[in-house]
């Protein structure tokens, strides 16, 4: 009887023929380079676990080496070499990708961000602390890298207003930028018609996301001013010359005819400090947690608001002090005399740190910018002058104005407004870190009223004006910094968000000992006050508790620390002490200067006995 072959394993059962006569469907992540030459599909991946255990296991009673207390370089990305070929890698669907490896980093924006200068060489130490300096060194190359390639996310950039076929951008005027805007910009341009507790003084938070201004009959008010919700508005029956947002818009410091009053968002009296009594202007340091004000007596008064105590009450002894503003840079608070100067003050000092002669009369508004390097000042001789605060405080442009400003502030790019009677005119300069040019004005605008109060509104291309019939919001383009720090000053922060950040703000306040005129000074060293402090703690112990020890000897076994070996050994150290004392004493004698040779065309005879 026969019997039917049995099927193989390489011929499909016959239900399945026809299913294998079929083209197998290609999915997106196989290509058909992938195939083989039978046409057959890539097998299975491979078993991980199987693989695992293939690997060679550590034995359990091997050494394992001490980790080093030095930290790892970090791993820089490194260079692909230029004779290997670089394949782009591809992804799941096969495509390449068309931007392989990290973003190129320009070389100019990343020397921005360094703050190691490596032209200088590392010093010869010790290999523990040179290996400790490279690391500091590679540490802060990834830093720089790194900041750099975050600039390149800034999508905002700031830009200026600009006339076509050399068009005076004076002459535009607020409406004309309003239709130009988009809406929301737009809005941003109001007034507010306040004509019966005028004039206003006026303050921004410093997010810039909340305004406050307080009228001179008593009228008190904070609001969101980007979505126009009140905060709080109350009449406290009394002059108001000045008011400032502390360090965040939850407290308000109101400078009244006769003390300070601090209240909240919603327009509680908190504090009545009255050791501050006929305060004219306030100013509020963040970092330091500090409001100065300054009064009719002539005090310069510091309240730290933190701890609430005075930390100083300084007299300047010229009269009544009615203009000041501080430098956010050095946090030092500029003070305007009617004897035409300037003077510089710090809470650690009971006299100004500097005086500069700026005007023949009185001096009329102080601003600085944000970068501390310039100082604008008018007078009551209608000049309008900027200083460069970095050298000798000398002026850099002066301009005669018809009248004199008596409101001078800066924006965050450089731009400075000044108020002259019902007038804002706006100067601008090539940059952040350049002086504004006086020559040509960027934006005038006429106000309804004399011009009592000026501040630009932080990460805001608008500027606020305080008059005698209310509140102007203008448009300035190309005023404030168009990227904010989210973790330093956020608009959009939460209640949550703002309460962390105060703890954070608090335990790194700085002291107000610190405040000088120069901050990079804090991280030098003071030799002569180190060298006489030593030199009398020696007279008072009547010995150097920091000099050397006598060198002596270890004991050695097998009759090694006999009284002629120590003896011998003890001389070897001096004398090699002796040669590095000799060695130090040569290099630091003056090489003896070559005397000067006049060139001759030919060479003379008498040459030899030249030495």
């Amino acid at each position: 009887m026969e019997t039917a072959p049995k099927p193989s394993k390489d011929v499909p059962p016959k239900k399945n023929r026809l299913q294998a006569k079929r083209k197998k469907p290609r999915r997106y992540w196989e290509e058909e380079t992938t195939l083989t030459a039978a046409g057959a599909s890539p097998g299975p991946p491979r078993n991980k676990k199987r693989n695992r255990e293939l690997r060679p296991q550590r034995p359990k009673n091997s050494y394992i080496a001490k980790k080093s207390r030095i930290s790892r370089k970090p791993q820089l990305p490194k260079k692909p070499r230029e004779g290997r070929n670089l394949e782009p890698q591809r992804s799941v669907s096969g495509a390449q990708d068309p931007f392989p490896g990290p973003a190129p980093v320009p070389v100019e924006v990343a020397r921005k961000f360094r703050r190691i200068d490596k032209s200088k060489k590392l010093p010869h130490s010790k290999s523990k602390t040179r290996s400790r300096l490279e690391v500091a060194e590679a540490e802060e190359e990834e830093i720089s890298i790194k900041a750099a390639r975050s600039e390149l996310l800034l999508a905002e950039e700031p830009g200026f207003l600009e006339g076509e076929d050399g068009e005076d951008t004076a002459k535009i005027h607020q409406a004309d930028i309003v239709e130009a805007v988009d809406i929301a910009s737009a809005a941003k341009h109001f007034d507010l018609n306040l004509r019966q507790f005028g004039p206003y003084r006026l303050n921004y938070s410093p997010t810039g996301r909340h305004l406050a201004f307080g009228g001179h009959r008593g009228h008190v008010a904070a609001l969101d001013w980007v979505t126009k919700r009140l905060m709080c508005e109350i009449n406290v029956m009394e002059a108001v010359r000045d008011i400032r947002f502390l360090h965040s818009e939850a407290l308000l410091a109101v400078a009244q005819n006769r003390w300070l009053h601090i209240y909240d968002n919603q327009g509680i009296e908190l504090h009545c400090i009255r050791r501050c009594d006929r305060v004219t202007r306030l100013e509020f340091l963040p970092f330091h947690f500090l409001l100065a004000t300054a009064s009719e007596t002539g005090f310069l008064t510091y309240l730290d608001v933190s701890v609430g105590k005075i930390v100083a009450a300084l007299n300047a002894r010229a009269g009544r002090l009615d203009v000041m503003t501080k430098n956010p840079y050095n946090a030092v608070i500029h003070l305007g005399h009617s004897n035409g100067t300037v003077s510089l003050w710090s809470p650690a000092m009971k006299e100004p740190l500097a005086k500069i002669l700026c005007h023949r009369g009185g001096v009329r508004a102080v601003a600085v910018d944000s970068t501390g390097m310039y100082m604008a000042t008018s007078g009551l001789d209608h000049q309008l002058k900027i200083f460069d605060l970095r050298g000798m405080f000398q002026p850099l442009s002066a301009r005669t104005l018809p009248q004199g400003a008596g409101h001078l502030d800066f924006s965050q790019r450089g731009l400075l407004a000044a108020g002259m009677g019902d007038v804002v005119n706006i100067w601008a300069g090539q940059g952040k870190a350049s002086p504004p040019s006086l020559e040509q004005p960027y934006l005038t605008h006429r106000l309804s009223g004399h011009v009592h109060g000026l501040h630009f509104c932080p990460f805001e291309d608008v500027l606020g004006v305080g008059h005698s019939g209310g509140i102007t919001s203008m448009l300035v383009p190309g005023a404030a910094e168009p990227n904010f720090d989210g973790l330093e000053s956020n608009p959009y922060r939460s209640q949550k968000q703002r309460q962390e950040w105060e703890v954070k703000a608090l335990l790194e306040k700085v002291p107000a000992e610190l405040i000088c005129l120069d901050p990079r000074a804090l991280a030098e060293v003071d030799v002569i006050s180190l060298e006489q402090e030593k030199k009398e703690r020696i007279e008072r112990l009547g010995y150097d508790p920091e000099a050397k020890a006598p060198f002596q000897p270890k004991p050695k076994q097998k009759g090694r620390s006999s009284t002629a070996s120590l003896v011998k050994r003890k001389r070897k150290v001096m004398d090699k002490e002796h040669r590095d004392k000799v060695r130090q004493s040569l290099e630091q004698q003056p090489q003896k200067q070559e005397k000067a040779k006049f060139p001759r065309a030919q060479p003379s005879a008498l040459d030899r006995f030249v030495r």
